[in-house]
């Protein structure tokens, strides 16, 4: 299957590109070479690969989530600047 002149005027069209003949000229050309690659690929075969979602072997890293006791309070509170009633005390950002 070749790319004809028409059809890369018309994809120029769609894509709004301005091209001169020695350009469609071009592209046409380039546009078969690159066909022709792909016909080369569809000639491989590959009936005994499996077939792979990535390159590389990809699995999860994450660690096991497991539920373990916190810092107690008295521990948390020991570097605050200010502390009341076991909670920490923070100067007011928002204006009334």
């Amino acid at each position: 299957m070749a790319i004809t002149l028409e059809e890369v005027r018309h994809v120029a069209k769609l894509a709004r590109l301005d091209l001169d003949e020695g350009e469609i000229v071009y592209f046409q050309s380039e546009l078969n070479a690159l066909i022709g690659h792909f016909s080369d690929i569809q000639k491989v075969d590959v009936s005994g690969i499996v077939p792979t979602s990535h390159a590389v072997v990809m699995q999860n890293v994450w660690a096991e989530d497991i539920a373990e006791e916190g810092l107690p309070r008295v521990t948390a509170l020991r570097n605050a600047a200010l502390h009341r009633a076991g909670l920490f005390v923070v100067p007011q950002i928002i204006e009334d």
